[in-house]
């Protein structure tokens, strides 16, 4: 397992397009259908320690904040002939074990993760409504075997862009298990 930290993109950068299916609905699923809404787009992993790690506090965190306007997308970027453990079902049984109730999106290209420019599972990249990019990093400053998810990095970027106020500093880098990226497909910034 290689752990990477995640990469600062610039705050105000624009959210990438995607449209992806999605494993518990088979439904596709775009941006452009949360136009007007703050989101929250993590790359997940069902196999990744420092993933499995925070799931069920980061699906909670997201669901209790739909109710205030944030819509959320999990995405799972993974090489799965090689880490089968990320294949689309198994990731519809992660969705019902953490509970969430939103889009968890498979990027069998690769393509998504490459526009974020994601590097790590998680990596988190909160946008306000108009989709420009307000928080980026960690969920919260624990790591596996080493102290329970809080989730209070991320919640306090929420209630900052939920209450109109200017971007928290500092911000951290998530860190966790690299991209599985398919032989021959990692992105120039992937080192």
């Amino acid at each position: 397992m290689s752990v990477l930290e995640s990469q600062m993109v610039p705050l105000g950068s624009p959210a990438p397009d995607f449209r992806l299916l999605d494993v518990g609905s088979g439904e596709e699923v775009s941006r452009a259908d949360f136009a007007g809404r703050p989101l929250l787009v993590v790359f997940m992993s069902n196999h990744c320690p420092y993933a499995r790690h925070v799931e069920a506090k980061v699906a909670r965190v997201a669901n209790a904040y739909a109710s205030r306007g944030l819509a959320t997308v999990w995405i799972c970027s993974n090489d799965v002939e090689n880490y089968p453990a990320d294949a689309p079902e198994k990731l519809a049984e992660q969705v019902r074990r953490v509970g969430a109730n939103f889009p968890y999106l498979h990027d069998a290209t690769q393509e998504v993760a490459k526009a974020y420019k994601a590097m790590c599972t998680p990596d988190l990249f909160l946008y306000d409504a108009e989709h420009k990019l307000f928080y980026r990093g960690r969920f919260d400053a624990t790591r596996p075997e080493k102290g329970e998810p809080t989730g209070e990095d991320l919640t306090s970027a929420i209630d900052a862009l939920l209450a109109g106020e200017a971007p928290p500093e500092p911000q951290y880098p998530s860190m966790g298990c690299n991209i599985k990226w398919k032989a021959g497909n990692e992105p120039d910034y992937f080192g």
